[in-house]
């Protein structure tokens, strides 16, 4: 079972927490961890792109030109994909994007994401996060304690003094622990997670 260190807003040590092992302590599955981004990187896709074929651009309905005697390439129409203000040859056209990843694969992911920032001591316990305004100062200050930049901060509750007061930064997001997924774990250098949030986590997937 791993052991880290819980630190205070001012970045000092203020106590240790036992990390469960079904959550913390995987075998890291980094097929799992491939297949969970890039389904959140193609669900996230519009795929409204379009542009039209040769078949859809207006005109192009007269032969330029008789088939025989001119010297020229014979052509059949204007809008012909040589010709300027033709149809595109490949045109793409709206698409979902979107796949399924199965349930237990997405927990399996995550837990092998989290695995990883403890491994490489990036997983950072807060005792309590809590600031009294908005205050943007204020959170660059704890940040700066903690010795972190780029960071996902993990949020046992909606608090809107601690959201508000990270929205300017932009190195670092906030999250609730529903909200959580191996995308953001791995894009932030850090994971700073409360010790409320990961009572909560393993509660959640254990």
């Amino acid at each position: 079972m791993a052991t880290v260190s819980v630190y205070n807003m001012e970045g000092n040590e203020v106590g240790s927490m036992d990390l469960n092992d079904a959550i913390f302590g995987v075998e890291v599955n980094e097929h799992l961890v491939h297949m969970a981004v890039v389904q959140q990187l193609a669900n996230n896709r519009q795929g409204t792109q379009k542009a039209k074929t040769r078949s859809e651009v207006r005109g192009g309905g007269r032969k330029p030109w008789r088939q025989k005697g001119t010297g020229h390439a014979r052509q059949g129409s204007t809008r012909a994909p040589q010709w300027t203000g033709g149809g595109t040859v490949f045109a793409p056209v709206p698409r979902d994007y979107s796949f399924k990843l199965n349930r237990k694969e997405k927990k399996a992911a995550l837990k092998s994401a989290l695995t990883t920032r403890v491994q490489e001591n990036k997983f950072i316990v807060l005792d309590d996060l809590k600031l009294d305004e908005i205050k943007t100062k204020k959170f660059v200050e704890v940040m700066n304690n903690l010795k972190v930049q780029k960071a996902l901060v993990v949020l046992n509750d909606m608090d809107t003094n601690v959201i508000a007061s990270a929205k300017n930064i932009p190195t670092v997001k906030t999250a609730q622990t529903n909200e959580v997924n191996v995308f953001d774990v791995l894009k932030y250098d850090t994971v700073v997670v409360t010790k409320a949030a990961v009572q909560k986590i393993e509660e959640v997937y254990a």
